[in-house]
């Protein structure tokens, strides 16, 4: 008997009584957090602020090739690309970390993971962004106190583009002319614009005219206005991209660490990097964002470089697009953004580029303090610094004639 009981085999337990059971009334365990790389993190903020459509790993393998052949080239040799590319790079090596080092002694299996975190980053901050704006852009866009005629429901984006109004005004090339003509209060300007504006609209809207990248839309420009005399009045200066920027986490405070200076189409450029602290685990060191990311701001970071990912963003938001893809035809929006990067770098328009920065300074961070900013007049410091003029002229003087 025994051992018939020894061979025999144990009866199976119910599931219910294998562990205790649950009570409904307890919160339960607290689930271990899961961290992510901070590769990832950096390949955020390097989209958002950097070179939002960027292939990271043939930016990663041609920045080092350039470093390791061709490390005495004159910058005059290489086509623009290329040093537009180089630039890009260098930025790269100086928002990550320690990354410059690890690129240059890793095998080609862990180039290619660094690529793909990044990467990684990039595309969700991109992806974060465009299903913020979703939504946002419908606020934006509708008059205050009218609703939108007829409304564009916020999670569907088939009735927008050229669909509807308010999107395809927006939209609508800045050399062409959207307005409808029935309200004209003229009749030959009635008939002129109803030949010739009603054929731009049916075009837009059936997909016969085709809308490349670099034809920028007239949302660009401040109160939606373009003038062929004077393109640069009002470029870039739009309502919808200054609500962009509070509601996108672009900029990082000043205060966070050093600014490092970066050399970028003859402008000297401050960039401040993010600060990460470190937290304590067992028997590892990870490094966690400070929760300070957006307090403190006082200027803008890559000078001119987070403009255009936003208005790339906003851009796509008012389209009938579901779905962003850069080389998607009817978007066309790696031409759109390549033609925006490449007219403000043009050494040729850094004056008014450095107004344009000014006046973003100014708008975004209320408490930045420009240097082109004049003294008021008749003020008690007007005074002071005309009081202290005189003195170091008079003394000017006084030193000449002693002589």
């Amino acid at each position: 008997m025994q051992e018939d009981d020894e061979n025999r085999p144990p009866e199976p337990r119910p599931a219910a009584a294998s562990r205790p059971r649950d009570s409904a009334l307890q919160l339960g365990p607290r689930k271990k957090p899961c961290h992510s790389d901070p590769l990832i993190h950096h390949g955020r903020h390097f989209g958002r602020t950097v070179n939002a459509l960027c292939n990271v790993f043939t930016l990663l393998t041609n920045g080092i090739l350039r470093m390791v052949e061709q490390p005495d080239e004159p910058e005059e040799s290489f086509t623009a690309e290329e040093r537009r590319e180089f630039r890009v790079f260098k930025t790269l090596l100086l928002v990550v970390p320690g990354i410059e080092k690890r690129i240059m002694t890793c095998s080609q299996e862990e180039l290619r993971m660094i690529a793909d975190l990044l990467q990684k980053g990039s595309s969700s901050a991109r992806s974060d962004d465009t299903k913020s704006l979703k939504s946002a852009v419908i606020d934006w866009i509708t008059p205050r106190g009218e609703p939108l005629i007829p409304p564009l429901p916020r999670n569907v984006k088939t009735c927008r583009g050229f669909n509807h109004e308010a999107t395809g005004a927006l939209l609508c090339p800045a050399n062409l002319d959207w307005s409808d003509p029935e309200y004209a209060s003229q009749i030959i300007c009635i008939i002129i614009l109803l030949t010739r504006l009603c054929r731009v609209k049916s075009k837009l809207r059936d997909g016969d005219y085709i809308i490349p990248g670099d034809q920028w839309p007239i949302m660009i420009y401040k109160d939606y206005k373009y003038d062929p005399e004077d393109p640069w009045n009002g470029l870039l200066r739009n309502r919808l991209l200054i609500s962009v920027c509070p509601k996108t986490r672009t900029l990082v405070p000043s205060h966070s660490r050093a600014p490092t200076s970066l050399k970028i189409s003859g402008i000297q450029t401050r960039i401040h990097l993010p600060k990460l602290r470190r937290k304590r685990t067992e028997g590892n060191t990870i490094w966690k964002r400070s929760h300070t990311w957006n307090d403190g701001c006082d200027h803008t970071i890559h000078r001119i470089h987070c403009y255009p990912g936003k208005l790339l963003i906003v851009r796509f938001a008012l389209t009938s697009s579901a779905v962003f893809c850069r080389t998607d035809v009817t978007t066309d929006s790696q031409r759109f953004y390549d033609s925006v990067i490449e007219f403000l770098e043009d050494p040729m328009e850094q004056e008014e580029v450095s107004d344009l920065l000014t006046f973003w300074n100014r708008v975004i961070f209320p408490g930045h303090a420009s240097a082109k900013r004049q003294v008021t007049r008749d003020s008690a410091l007007a005074r002071l610094k005309e009081k202290r003029a005189a003195l170091r002229a008079a003394n000017g003087v006084s030193s000449v004639s002693s002589r």
